[in-house]
């Protein structure tokens, strides 16, 4: 390393110095008439708590703000208060209340929250009521909102085991970095403990959206409920910052002749000088122990890789240490599962250096465990789509096989579409065209457009992620098989999901690219039904293709549409797509279109297909047996699933 180089990076690094204008800085332990400003029906109660709606049957919205606008342009903040949230009569509630950012202090009256109503705010609510006009997920929720009340993000409070609406105190903070544009809200009912992990992480970059500058105080609404809103105590930081790199020109030199004043500057820089001397060498003896260290680690992990290499694993994601994993993971948590796949547990992890989230799948701990995984590392490192959930890393220590992945917040599309309505939001008609879409599109990628043909085997409901945004999002390629566009399929071993199993693929046990069109087939029947593919009526097993394609051949198929959307659909929209679900899990394979030709469908660039009134039946030889047992193809995560083959 070039010596001079390095004494001038040093000094350069020495002489940056950072301003920090227009900080904000206020602490209320408990509140006065100083420096705030009530509004509405909020008002100062005598043991200097701010309530900020009434105790009336009729509907009550009030606020409190800072007095004076705050500078929040490229700054970082954070602010930390508690609240209360009091329902007085358990059989209704209120709104909740709300922190918010505003360029104006204008309050909606009438709207939930009392938020401003002017464009350009930003919130994040303590929500106590689930409002379908809203997507509200629930009646216990921290969301974030950007000029509307529909959460961008939200988050479930009863993960860390808080009722928003017990009466209980409860510690809010929430932190904004600039640098990093991620806001991260904490909640627990100690103040004195601010919890390790965020309930809520948003990256949004707020200097692009708020106006400068913004008031910032708290709202709340009652809707027409008994619901006391409470805010305790609240302080607030913030920081502009700013870099000033000053040349190396304006360092005074060393002269004959020397004032005061410059005899110091002198001693400066000498002492500079020294220090950087130093410094240089403390570095270069810690860079040799570091090149020594990583030379030893790297041999070995060279050693595995090699492994890798020679079962077929030639692309390198990001690798992350184990004790990353775990950490992030709260050492693999039962609290922290968010699902279960062919390859393993899949756990929420958030890494804290860097404030983000990501999904970490981890293995079985079998031979068979890390053959998926091999497959899987395989088969996506070099997939690139909108609409399949992207690789981060991996990870093999400790007899550990993981895999790290983006954080689908909405999590899957079985549990959105099957979950009790009073417990989340329902897919709306428009979030369904667009996974029927988004599904099509990316398959479309895996069979025809990426280097090498991807036939998923797997595709269903649970293998369907969603996004902030309900895009869709493919994922668990474990079961998946490589094969180069020229090249016939090649016959495996059955596997995959009861109910979304081709015909054909169950009596012969290859796998082509129709097999995943009937899989499709079937998931776009569950997205128009909101049912199961397989579901028990009574004694016996519903097989929703069937169900659909009778009503079909009594000219009656709109009726097979989700009861639960109360006819908030275009009907000839919703007719499409329950005919190309019926043309796409066709019994006979031949009949079935290319996933390009279903998208070109689902885009009204190509007709819809005609579907028959009565449902084709194949015939399979006696002498030609199913490869294997029910048991050994009803996958582990629906063992309970049940389907009936009849062989001629």
């Amino acid at each position: 390393m070039d010596f001079t180089f390095f004494f001038f990076f040093i000094l350069t690094l020495l002489l940056w110095e950072v301003a920090v204008a227009d900080n904000v800085s206020f602490d209320f332990p408990s509140f006065t008439l100083n420096n705030i400003t009530l509004l509405g029906d909020s008002s100062l109660r005598n043991n200097g708590v701010v309530r900020l709606t009434n105790a009336a049957p009729t509907s009550s919205t009030g606020a409190v703000v800072y007095s004076q606008p705050v500078s929040l342009f490229h700054a970082s903040f954070s602010t930390t208060f508690s609240f209360s949230i009091h329902n007085l009569n358990p059989t209704s509630s209120g709104d909740g209340l709300a922190f918010f950012l505003s360029p104006n202090t204008t309050l909606s009256l009438s709207g939930p929250l009392g938020l401003p109503t002017a464009t350009g705010f930003v919130a994040i609510e303590f929500d106590t009521r689930l409002d379908a006009r809203f997507d509200d997920p629930n009646e216990n929720h921290v969301g974030f909102d950007v000029d509307s009340m529909k959460s961008l993000v939200t988050g479930d409070p009863i993960l860390d085991g808080i009722d928003l609406k017990s009466g209980n105190t409860i510690a809010a903070w929430i932190d904004y970095n600039t640098q990093y544009t991620l806001l991260n809200v904490f909640l627990s009912y100690s103040r004195s403990s601010k919890p390790l992990l965020p309930l809520l992480s948003v990256k949004f970059d707020l200097s692009h959206h708020l106006r400068d500058p913004v008031y910032v105080g708290f709202s709340a609404s009652t809707q027409g409920s008994i619901e006391l809103h409470h805010i305790k105590n609240w302080t607030f930081h913030s920081k502009t910052i700013t870099t000033t790199l000053h040349h190396p020109h304006n360092v005074s030199v060393v002269g004959i002749s020397r004032s005061g004043a410059t005899k110091k500057r002198d001693k400066r820089v000498v002492g500079i000088v020294a220090g950087s001397v130093s410094f240089f060498v403390a570095f270069t003896i810690f860079l040799g122990y570091v090149f020594v260290r990583r030379w030893k680690i790297g041999g070995r992990k060279e050693r595995e890789k090699d492994k890798f290499q020679k079962s077929g694993f030639v692309a390198y994601p990001r690798e992350f240490h184990y004790k990353e994993l775990k950490s992030a993971t709260r050492e693999f948590h039962p609290s922290r599962i968010v699902g279960h796949g062919s390859f393993g547990t899949v756990y929420k992890a958030f890494f804290i250096s860097s404030g983000t989230i990501a999904a970490v799948k981890r293995s079985r701990h079998s031979h068979e465990g890390k053959t998926e995984f091999l497959a899987e590392l395989n088969t996506i490192a070099g997939l690139r789509h909108k609409n399949l959930v992207q690789l981060q890393g991996w990870c093999v220590e400790k007899g550990e096989l993981l895999l790290v992945y983006d954080f689908m917040p909405n999590g899957s599309l079985d549990k959105m579409l099957y979950k009790e309505p009073e417990r989340g939001k329902l897919l709306s008609w428009s979030h369904r065209q667009n996974i029927a879409l988004g599904l099509a599109s990316v398959l479309v990628y895996l069979h025809q457009e990426c280097e090498q043909r991807v036939i998923h085997r797997d595709i269903k409901a649970g293998n369907i992620l969603l996004d902030g945004n309900f895009n869709p999002r493919l994922g668990d390629f474990g079961l998946a098989k490589l094969m180069d566009h020229d090249k016939s399929p090649v016959s495996t071993l059955t596997a995959g999901t009861m109910g979304y199993l081709a015909p054909e693929y169950l009596q012969y046990g290859k796998a082509t690219d129709k097999t995943d069109v009937f899989s499709y087939g079937v998931v776009v029947l569950e997205v128009a039904c909101g049912r199961r593919p397989i579901e028990r009526e009574g004694s016996k097993m519903l097989n929703l293709i069937d169900w659909v394609w009778g009503l079909h051949s009594e000219g009656k198929v709109i009726e097979a549409a989700d009861k639960r959307l109360n006819g908030e659909f275009e009907e000839e929209e919703m007719r499409k797509l329950l005919i190309l679900g019926l043309s796409c899990a066709n019994p006979d394979s031949a009949e079935r279109p290319s996933m390009r030709r279903v998208l070109q469908i689902l885009n009204n660039e190509a007709a819809p297909l005609a579907v028959p009134k009565v449902k084709p039946t194949l015939t399979f030889s006696s002498d030609l047996p199913l490869p294997l047992t029910i048991e050994d193809i009803v996958s582990e995560a629906d063992q309970e699933s049940m389907c009936e083959i009849k062989i001629d």
